[in-house]
Formats: structure tokens, C-alpha cells, sequence
């Protein structure tokens, strides 16, 4: 068995072309909180796969799923943030609109994958799979649905900002198939605005700390000043 990555909340192992990902002992905790997290969060994932599965999304096929582990299928294929470096941006623009459509359909089921990245989502014999489901659950919430969006917008923005304009085609695709589109992408323009609102704010009593400490410092030499202190 071949160590592939280790996360923080996992470690993946390859064996016998199958992925077995194991979460990891959190010494911080106390032993039992820490057994039943893992324990409750090994077999959530595993139901977040299997009902993405069965609704008619790409993920790995799964074998087994122990008390703290989950045996999958390896999916041998091309990393989004791979091919967000190797294709043409008119490529680009068709497989964001295509990973639009598959996102609706997580949604549309009430699946939240929690942690959408290029680094969690593959293209294989044409077929966009996500995996990772470790931070999802299932929920009706519009914000969550946002949420995701918001979180991948955020790391192609980051990740990949030479095709940061070609988000547009995602939610393009997006809108096309999700049943509550226009509810949900208009609370991502609402989570964008609070962002932004609060960014706005920061900066501004960042200024006013400056200003406050330019005129103490002001009000220190003045008095220094006046005692003969300063020539």
C-alpha cells in the first residue's frame, strides 16, 4: 500500500488500483469526541458519494467502508486544475459550462459537496467526476448552494486568474439545469456585495487607525516640543 497525499483531515493510500482514504486521529481531542467524529464523518461522506452516485453524478465507485476508512475506486484521469493550465481558453469556457451542469444536478438533489476546488473534481473518458465529499452534506439551503459556487469562483480567481472571466460560463450552465437558479445566484451576488462591504470597512478603519496613530504621534513631538526636547 503506497501513501498518494495526506490532508488534514485524511490520508489517501493507493492498493491494488483502489484508493483507500483513512481520516486521521486528531490528538487535540479527546479520544472518544475524536473516534466518534471520524467515525460519523467516514460514513456520511460515504452516503454523500453513493446518493451523488445514484442521482446520476460522476464519483467513485465505493468497495467498502470501515469504522474510520472508506475503499473506493481510483479514478485515473486529468485534474481541473491541470487542464485549467493545458487547454485553450475556448476549451476552457465549454468544460466550465459543462462542470455548471454538474453542479446543478449535486444541487438539485439537495447535495452540498462543501468543498468544490479544481482540485477535487477530474475529467475522465470525457466525464466530469467529483470526489472529496468530506465536508458535504445534504441540505435545501440557497446560501450553502451559493457557497459552493462562491468557493470555487474564489480558486479560479486565485488558482487560475487568466480564465477568471470564463466563470461566467459556469453559472451559465449552471442556470441552465438548476431548478432554483436564479434564487441561488442571486445570493452569491448578495454573499459578494457582504464581501466586499466588509473588505470596504476593514480598510477604512485600518485608515482610521493610521490616522489616529499620525496624530498621536503629532500630539507626542508637539509636546516634546514645547518641553525643549526637540531641536
Amino acid at each position: 500500500m503506497r501513501e498518494l497525499s495526506k490532508g488534514a483531515e485524511a490520508t489517501l493510500f493507493l492498493e491494488k488500483n483502489r484508493i483507500l482514504k483513512k481520516r486521521i486521529v486528531k490528538r487535540y481531542r479527546h479520544a472518544k469526541i475524536d473516534s466518534h467524529l471520524r467515525k460519523i464523518r467516514t460514513t456520511a461522506e460515504a452516503r454523500l458519494l453513493n446518493r451523488a452516485r445514484r442521482a446520476g453524478a460522476n464519483t467513485p465507485r465505493i468497495y467498502s467502508v470501515g469504522k474510520y476508512d472508506i475503499e473506493m475506486e481510483r479514478i485515473k484521469g486529468e485534474w481541473f486544475k491541470e487542464l485549467m493550465q493545458e487547454k485553450e481558453r475556448k476549451e476552457i469556457a465549454r468544460l466550465l459550462e459543462r462542470l455548471g451542469r454538474e453542479i446543478a444536478l449535486l444541487h438539485n438533489n439537495d447535495l452540498i459537496h462543501g468543498d468544490l476546488t479544481t482540485s477535487n473534481i477530474l475529467l475522465a473518458d470525457d466525464k466530469i467526476y467529483f470526489i472529496d465529499f468530506g465536508l458535504g452534506e445534504v441540505s435545501k439551503s440557497i446560501e450553502k448552494r451559493s457557497t459552493d459556487l462562491k468557493l470555487l469562483k474564489n480558486i479560479i480567481k486565485s488558482t487560475h486568474s487568466k480564465y477568471e472571466n470564463e466563470f461566467k460560463y459556469l453559472l451559465k450552465g449552471y442556470r441552465k439545469k438548476a431548478d432554483n437558479a436564479d434564487e441561488v445566484l442571486a445570493r452569491l451576488e448578495n454573499i459578494e456585495q457582504r464581501g466586499r462591504y466588509v473588505k470596504r470597512k476593514a480598510e477604512q478603519n485600518q485608515g482610521n487607525n493610521s490616522q489616529r496613530r499620525s496624530e498621536l504621534d503629532q500630539g507626542k513631538n508637539s509636546q516634546r516640543a514645547s518641553k525643549g526636547e526637540i531641536k
